[in-house]
């Protein structure tokens, strides 16, 4: 029997493959689907964080953007300025909201390679929107009476990242996302070593 050979791959072409087929969504609730298009999209984000979810909340007459992590439940809060540009402002956010978390930066280098195209799609994890609910009622408490002394938007997300949640999707009993989200982080790109880029290698 003639036996013919499997066709090989090489590592340069998968790497090709891989950043080709890479994105993250951004899922907005409908309130701002007229500032942030829908576009048609399957599949779930490339990235350790996921997809983020984002709703617009007015909290002390300040209207804000409230973001939140798909797998790990992080919140981010951002001013409602600019919405039509979130998605090329997005890696930015998430770059500075990791290293408020503490966060390495060979782990925040490989989660923002993997944040391109970014992309709007429609919501489709309730439980997700849930958080995004929950946070949203959270926010006014934290502005108004949680905590004396000055308020900011940073604080603000480091009170909610210690909330205790729960994702369907996630899987876990209780999230806490300031745990959460290291924990996704490092899975992802501290494990994911079978097609590194030149240098990527997390030490």
């Amino acid at each position: 029997m003639l036996r013919v050979p499997k066709p090989r791959v090489s590592s340069v072409l998968l790497q090709f493959i891989r950043q080709a087929l890479e994105m993250v969504i951004i899922r907005p609730t409908k309130k701002l689907h007229s500032q942030l298009p829908i576009r048609e999209v399957s599949g779930r984000s490339d990235s350790a964080l996921g997809d983020w979810y984002v709703n617009r909340v007015v909290v002390a007459r300040q209207p804000l953007l409230l973001l939140v992590s798909s797998t790990s439940l992080l919140p981010m809060v951002v001013p409602a300025r600019d919405v039509r540009s979130l998605p090329d402002r997005l890696p930015a956010l998430v770059e500075t909201r990791l290293h408020r978390l503490g966060m390495h930066a060979d782990l925040i280098a490989a989660e923002l390679r993997s944040m391109v195209p970014v992309v709007t799609a429609t919501t489709v994890d309730r439980s997700i929107l849930g958080t995004l609910n929950d946070f949203a009622k959270a926010m006014p408490y934290y502005l108004d009476s949680v905590t004396p002394g000055p308020k900011s938007l940073a604080g603000l997300e480091a009170w909610l990242e210690q909330t205790p949640c729960h994702s369907a999707s996630i899987g876990d009993r209780v999230v806490f996302p300031d745990r959460k989200a290291p924990e996704v982080l490092g899975t992802k790109w501290l494990a994911d070593t079978s097609t590194p880029h030149e240098g990527d290698r997390v030490h």
